[in-house]
């Protein structure tokens, strides 16, 4: 690699850093090459990448960005999987990854302005998907305004039920 494409893939790094919502570090040590394609096609569909870099590089890179805590964690071999939207994303992915290759060693995070353990990794792996908090979110909003609705409508149900009484006692005396 000449002085040219260092450059180049310093500046990448670069933005890649300062554009990621959450960043893993992990060790890939030991991971076929279809391993890890399969790694990046399970991050891609969670709008997240994974690249393997030159620690050295990527020390470079991080002085001027908010990752600049990861810089003790690039050690040995190591690869990145970064997000700019859903940082349960990654995590979700490489935890469960790692469950099933044990070559793959999760060093550390960065999320919103703080290093991250692997526990730390692992509990925001276990948070249920954006969409299901959503979801979730949305259903406790609309769950006053639906209660208020029953309630309001068990007024006239309750009216049509006694005059039907009334009806159905009037008919049996006649």
């Amino acid at each position: 690699m000449n002085r040219a494409e260092k450059s180049t893939e310093i500046e990448s790094l670069k933005a890649r850093f300062s554009k990621s919502l959450m960043t893993i570090l992990a060790d890939y040590k030991g991971l076929s090459v279809a391993s890890l394609t399969d790694l990046r096609n399970n991050l891609r569909q969670r709008d997240s990448s994974f690249k393997v870099v030159k620690n050295r590089l990527a020390k470079i890179a991080i002085q001027d960005t908010p990752a600049k805590v990861l810089d003790e964690h690039f050690v040995g071999t190591t690869a990145v999987a970064t997000t700019e939207t859903d940082p349960a994303g990654p995590a979700k992915v490489i935890v469960d990854f790692a469950k099933e290759n044990e070559s793959l060693k999760i060093k550390a995070g960065y999320l919103d302005g703080k290093l991250i353990d692997l526990n730390e990794i692992k509990a925001l792996a276990n948070l249920p998907a954006k969409e299901e908090l959503i979801a979730k979110l949305m259903g406790s909003m609309l769950a006053p305004a639906s209660n208020l609705v029953s309630v309001l409508v068990q007024i006239p149900r309750q009216l049509v039920n006694v005059l039907s009484a009334i009806k159905d006692q009037k008919e049996q005396q006649q």
